[in-house]
């Protein structure tokens, strides 16, 4: 993606390329801090350097992310989406699948090490910036939990399944999906194989469809 950052003091001229909008700033901005926290840590990572990589001021960074703590904010949120394909809407098709899609089990392996590695991030660095839990925990699995409840919740009211709580049901399956994909032990010890931890993911979302009565 292409970011031209300029000031809005001077005038365009005909023909010049046109300036990225403010939000198309953010969505780039947010991209390299992820990739910049994953490579430096938050300790080694800087406005700074973020800015640098992304090909900005240190005045537009700072006009669109008042901290660092903002900016990591932002990438819990955008990162967000890859945990949990949701919002989304209503799909002709069984409830197990749709959920497969909703956790996107199948998603390719690099895109999986990816968000793996952000978490892994978190998990590691909290000790010295125990914000970092509360980023991730206020930004990523309340938002993602409520998103999974409400779906659940829609589809409860379909008729498509028998659910009596569904906030529950959604952390029971946020739980078993998790946990699965990031063992205590670790991924490599847990699941030599990746093919053995897909199975168990298919298997727990097969589990919870037969509990729930899925259609």
């Amino acid at each position: 993606m292409d970011i031209t950052d300029e000031s809005s003091d001077e005038p365009r001229k005909r023909g010049r390329p046109k300036v990225s909008s403010d939000e198309d700033k953010r969505t780039h901005i947010v991209e390299v801090a992820r990739r910049v926290f994953v490579k430096y840590g938050y300790a080694g990572s800087t406005t700074a350097v973020v800015a640098s990589e992304a090909g900005v001021s240190k005045q537009t960074l700072y006009k669109l992310f008042q901290s660092k703590e903002e900016l990591f904010a932002a990438v819990v949120g955008a990162h967000r989406r890859l945990m949990l394909d949701l919002p989304r809407p209503a799909e002709d098709i069984p409830i197990a699948a749709s959920l497969e899609r909703i956790f996107m089990i199948d998603m390719d392996e690099d895109t999986d090490a990816e968000r793996a590695g952000f978490l892994q991030l978190v998990f590691r660095e909290a000790t010295q910036f125990p914000e970092l839990i509360d980023i991730l925990q206020r930004e990523g699995i309340l938002t993602s939990r409520q998103h999974l409840a409400d779906w659940l919740s829609d589809r409860r009211a379909e008729g498509r399944l028998s659910l009596d709580d569904p906030e529950s049901g959604a952390r029971m399956l946020m739980d078993m999906i998790f946990g699965g994909m990031g063992p205590p032990e670790g991924r490599v010890q847990a699941w030599p194989d990746r093919a053995l931890m897909l199975a168990h993911l298919h298997r727990c979302i097969a589990i919870f469809a037969a509990g729930v009565a899925a259609a």
